[in-house]
């Protein structure tokens, strides 16, 4: 959702060759006030990407979009708990079956207890720390609890998901995000696209900051 389009081609293969994920926002202008990426967009980036295509569906029916994603080629469909009550089971069953990885994203004010019965199926979870829906926006700081609660909850219970976070990563976030359990950062704008209109020297810096960031962790 942050990259310039204009330069789709060269962006896509620069980041397909440093980065671990691709994170595709989808949104339906119903679950969220905007309206974004598409299962065309997905397709696209996979004629060009070799690392895996993450779709985070801010949608209200993701049921009818999960198909159209895994057909394009999304390798994680990560959904929000609330939108997939009474299929939850249906959806992960669908989304396994294609051989892709199923994971849920909570929302500032959602407790990792809407996915408390599915949570062994999960294969990442993605806090947000901001609320969902558009870029650029202010951290919300105690989403770090949130992180640190899952670190624990997945320590103690020998859970395998991935702990993700979303919204402003940062130079400024990122020393607290790691501190807290984070192990996968989704950079938009204000992390990484926001920092040099070229984008190799965008990830150095990036990496600059993040390294920086860590050192003492």
């Amino acid at each position: 959702m942050c990259m310039r389009l204009e330069e789709f081609r060269n962006q896509i293969k620069f980041l397909d060759s440093v980065a671990d994920f691709f994170h595709v926002d989808i949104m339906d202008a119903h679950y969220v006030p905007n309206l974004t990426l598409s299962p065309f967009f997905i397709e696209n980036v996979k004629r060009l990407a070799t690392i895996p295509i993450d779709a985070h569906l801010m949608v209200e029916r993701p049921e009818q979009i999960t198909p159209l994603c895994l057909d394009a080629g999304a390798n994680y469909i990560s959904v929000h708990p609330e939108t997939v009550n009474a299929k939850a089971f249906r959806l992960i069953d669908q989304i396994q079956s294609k051989g892709a990885k199923f994971g849920i994203v909570l929302n500032p004010e959602s407790a990792p207890d809407l996915a408390s019965y599915y949570l062994d199926s999960v294969e990442k979870i993605t806090v947000m720390t901001v609320d969902p829906g558009f870029s650029g926006q202010k951290f919300i700081y105690p989403m770090l609890k949130k992180i640190e609660a899952l670190r624990n909850l997945k320590e103690k219970n020998g859970y395998t998901f991935l702990i993700e976070i979303d919204g402003s990563c940062n130079k400024k976030t990122f020393h607290d995000l790691a501190y807290a359990g984070a192990e996968v950062f989704v950079v938009g704008t204000s992390g990484l696209f926001g920092l040099d209109p070229d984008i190799e020297k965008a990830w150095a810096k990036m990496m600059e900051n993040f390294n920086a960031s860590i050192r003492d962790i």
